[in-house]
């Protein structure tokens, strides 16, 4: 295997790790699984990563942020706090990234046995509600929301919007992607005292 420098290495590690873990979960992907994607031995990643739960945490990390900033990007594209929060809702899970919603409900099955994984995604968890929050505050300082308290709306919010996305990805049949953006958008709006789609 070519030598690279420590940043490309690591790097090629956690991509390794994300391919693993798309066929077979955060969970199941072991440092030996990674190794062989790679073509390389398990020493190789103790020598970047101190355990797997590190190295599961960066892919996890990287997937997720990933989706974190097309997230803003398209509400960074929009005027207005009721077309921002539509806007957040309907790139919140898009059909190409039904394998980072698997890798959330996997990071917050294995939370609990592995620290670093627990750290990251908690911390992703926030900047997602944080996002929300401040379309928000924003709305209600431009008076088209209603909140008493923010904080509370963006975590109702959210998590209803996880719930319906994981739904999708684990139980395709059940409901769709329409039903998704759709019933947030209708929660969104009671939540806020105000429409939220701008059409």
């Amino acid at each position: 295997m070519p030598r690279l420098p420590p940043a490309e290495r690591r790097r090629a590690i956690v991509d390794a790790a994300l391919a693993v873990a798309r066929r077979q979960g955060l969970g199941a992907t072991t440092v030996r699984d990674v190794a062989d994607e790679m073509g390389t031995s398990s020493g190789l990643i103790h020598h970047y990563f101190d355990s797997m739960d590190e190295v599961l945490a960066a892919a996890f990390e990287q997937a997720a942020g990933a989706d974190l900033e097309r997230a803003r990007t398209a509400i960074a594209a929009e005027d207005g706090a009721a077309a921002r929060l539509d806007a957040f809702v309907r790139s919140y899970a898009p059909a190409q990234s039904d394998w980072t919603m698997q890798l959330w409900l996997d990071a917050w099955s294995e939370a609990a046995r592995r620290p670093s994984l627990r750290r990251v995604s908690e911390r992703l968890n926030r900047e997602w509600q944080t996002v929300v929050r401040d379309i928000v505050v924003d709305g209600v300082a431009a008076g088209e929301f209603v909140a008493d308290d923010p904080d509370a709306s963006a975590w109702r919010l959210l998590s209803l919007l996880d719930g319906l996305a994981l739904q999708v990805v684990a139980h395709r049949a059940l409901i769709d992607r329409d039903d998704v953006v759709d019933w947030t958008l209708l929660a969104a709006s009671r939540e806020l005292g105000a429409p939220v789609h701008p059409g």
